[in-house]
């Protein structure tokens, strides 16, 4: 027994113990890590998994279903073996009790009186003895992981293989809501997850543990022994999830701290202050993906947090300016953006990354507010097909709104009256003029008298085709000068 992980049917074969089996002989071949005595009816929260429980039968109850219930608990727990003294406690054994023992294959064995249970505690205790340097030796290479870490420039993936090896455990890890916590390890199967914090630490075939993180645990750490290795117990697994705990404090601290750079990065950028190579470089380091083009997204109407979930482990730079979150990154963040609930989101025109971004922010406000304006949770610019005719340059744009709509405007900012945002709504709603009249909370009629009184102020007369598109192109240029509203 003593270079081997030890078996129940091992301790059948010891002849000083003299033991017999009752009932679930097929379960012969579990591993017993303890021998313990216990007297209780559900010992069970005070278990770890893999233990051979010795009772007198004070514990074990009368009934054939209470019978089966103290069974299954022991079982559910991860319990090797229930061992009971013959000719003291033991209460009559019902057929439903041996039954579940049979079809569980959870072996039943029958101490001799003349065998005290000290004999089976120490047969146990010396067999595993051979295993204890074994575990003392993990326990000692898994505190030398953050040496590891910091001599040999490790990444988590290669440092939890490593941790693998040493425990005889398969690693995995998640956040709470079953998704990765590290890059490189894998993700349990999320029945194994416990609903609270603090459940018992053993699972059938290993041990689940939070991982420990500053207002409360990050996520949780699940190792299952592996088959044909010698798992090192549970405090090596202890130790392995406060390497998991430090090392989500590290990518947390770095994302924090790339998260800043980020944004005053992006900040620079927006007031045109980097060279075109400069910012190239500090885009490079920032881990922008260089070899394709770059989209400038304003969002609107979310909170930091949802925006950086819906960006988790996509290359972006984020700047908040009031109300609104611009990003920098590639084309293929717009689906995440637009995953983002109740987000009004705008996205500039594909450009060479790290050039300056006067342009595609004007695009992206201007997609924005028209994402804002007609519900839409994603707005690229140019899906306006009109927007291709007008110039980027501001002090055209400005020349072409004054020339074709200053009479209105001015009309309107004297009289505080709505000239132009009743046509901008009939045109938007393709002439309608019922469905415009009710998007503006006004009768028809006085629509109609608004059109009117804009042809005679401007001279432009809409039912012209000529005068529709420049009224309409005008309309477009005002909106990207901020002058008509979103």
């Amino acid at each position: 027994m003593a270079d081997h992980k030890l078996t129940v049917e091992d301790l059948l074969r010891s002849p000083a113990l003299q033991l017999r089996v009752l009932a679930g002989e097929s379960g012969l071949t579990r591993s017993v890590s303890w021998a313990h005595v216990s007297e209780l009816d559900d010992p069970t929260p005070w278990l770890l998994g893999a233990e051979l429980i010795m009772t007198t039968g004070l514990g074990v109850p009368r009934t054939a279903a209470g019978q089966r219930s103290y069974l299954e608990r022991l079982d559910d727990a991860g319990v090797s073996a229930l061992a009971l003294s013959a000719q003291l406690h033991v209460p009559p054994l019902h057929p439903a009790f041996l039954a579940a023992a049979e079809e569980r294959g959870m072996p039943v064995l029958e101490v001799p009186l003349a065998v005290p249970f000290i004999a089976i505690s120490q047969e146990v205790a010396a067999a595993l003895q051979s295993d204890a340097d074994h575990r003392l030796g993990a326990q000692l290479q898994v505190f030398g992981a953050l040496r590891w870490l910091a001599a040999e420039d490790l990444d988590t993936a290669t440092l939890f293989r490593r941790l693998e090896r040493l425990s005889g455990y398969d690693v995995y890890l998640s956040t709470r809501g079953g998704r990765p916590l590290l890059p490189g390890v894998p993700v349990p199967p999320l029945d194994v997850l416990p609903d609270q914090p603090d459940a018992p630490p053993t699972i059938p075939g290993g041990f689940v543990l939070p991982v420990s993180a500053p207002g409360g645990p990050a996520g949780y750490l699940v190792a299952f022994a592996r088959e044909g290795a010698r798992p090192a117990g549970l405090s090596v697994v202890q130790h392995i999830a406060t390497v998991a705990a430090l090392q989500v404090a590290m990518v947390r601290h770095e994302r924090e701290t790339l998260r800043r750079e980020g944004a005053e990065t992006l900040a620079e950028l927006l007031q045109d202050v980097l060279d075109p190579p400069a910012a190239r470089r500090r885009l490079a380091r920032l881990g922008l993906p260089m070899e394709g083009e770059s989209v400038l997204y304003v969002a609107r109407g979310v909170p930091d947090e949802a925006l950086r979930r819906a960006m988790d482990d996509l290359p972006h730079l984020m700047l908040r300016r009031g109300d609104d979150h611009y990003l920098l990154g590639p084309a293929s963040l717009g689906p995440a953006v637009a995953t983002v609930p109740g987000v009004a989101a705008g996205a500039s025109r594909p450009f060479p990354c790290g050039e300056p971004l006067r342009v595609a922010e004007r695009e992206a406000l201007w997609a924005a507010s028209h994402a804002a304006e007609s519900g839409r949770a994603l707005v690229h610019y140019g899906e306006d097909t009109t927007a291709r005719w007008l110039p980027d340059d501001p002090a055209t744009l400005a020349a072409l709104v004054d020339h074709v709509l200053g009479a209105a405007l001015a009309y309107d900012e004297a009289h505080d009256s709505r000239l132009l945002m009743s046509v901008r709504t009939w045109m938007e709603r393709n002439r309608q003029s019922d469905e415009a009249a009710a998007a503006l909370h006004i009768h028809p009629n006085t629509l109609a008298y608004r059109l009117r009184r804009f042809a005679a102020l401007t001279g432009r007369d809409l039912s012209s085709t000529a005068a529709f598109a420049e009224v309409w192109l005008a309309i477009r240029a005002a909106r990207r000068l901020g002058l008509l509203g979103p």
